[in-house]
């Protein structure tokens, strides 16, 4: 039976991981300058993101700049966008089939349970590869970030820290996950109908091959 509390807690995680990955996506705080070296002050600090950088002085001003081509960033950055904002439109689908497949909607009529609780299974479904999705990208710049930071190779200056902005994305990669899982097990075809009318169908059917044997039989003794 499917749950419509499941159902609509799904959702809602799932909507709140959403709009936590959008402001992530968009946040220029995924590289932040580090402090190492024999400096006490550091007048200026350097934030980075998928689409811009910013420069923070300690007096309070900050410059952003959106980055002058796409083709001459990394490689690494350019699939970060690239699964960043496949994740996001993937939830918007989700959103989407999971609306029109709830319990609690009159979307398909009230009539078509079956197909409404397979509609929010795929919902369920694209939540958990959204999720994925957007985890990818938050783990390769971490790896990248921390790498570089213990590189003995990588000067000082270009040594950088871990952004709020990864923080917040794995909390929203866990909130699509969890959205997409209790979205899943909360949209279980109601009632196992399916079941008991092929059970019976296949019954029919084997009665009607026995009843046609025996015939068979009677026939060929006659």
């Amino acid at each position: 039976m499917a749950s419509t509390g499941l159902q609509l807690l799904g959702l809602v995680v799932a909507v709140v991981g959403w709009v936590g990955g959008a402001l992530v996506c968009a946040a220029p705080l995924w590289r932040v300058s580090a402090f190492v070296g024999g400096e006490l002050v550091i007048a200026q600090v350097l934030w980075e993101g998928l689409w811009m950088n910013c420069l923070s002085q300690t007096t309070g001003h900050i410059q952003c700049k959106t980055y002058d081509s796409t083709l001459a960033l990394p490689t690494s950055a350019q699939a970060a966008r690239g699964l960043t904002v496949l994740s996001l439109l993937v939830c918007v689908v989700a959103f989407i089939l999971g609306v029109a497949g709830a319990k609690c909607t009159h979307c398909m009529g009230d009539g078509n349970q079956v197909a409404k609780a397979r509609l929010a299974k795929i919902a369920g479904i694209l939540f958990l590869v959204a999720g994925l999705a957007y985890l990818i990208p938050i783990c390769w710049t971490t790896g990248a970030i921390v790498k570089d930071f213990y590189d003995p190779n990588v000067a000082a200056p270009l040594k950088r820290e871990l952004g709020p902005a990864l923080y917040l994305g794995w909390g929203a990669s866990v909130l699509l996950l969890a959205g997409g899982a209790l979205l899943y097990v909360g949209s279980s075809p109601p009632g196992g109908r399916a079941l008991p009318i092929f059970g019976g169908a296949m019954k029919d059917n084997l009665q009607t091959v026995a009843a046609g044997g025996v015939k068979q039989q009677e026939k060929s003794f006659v």
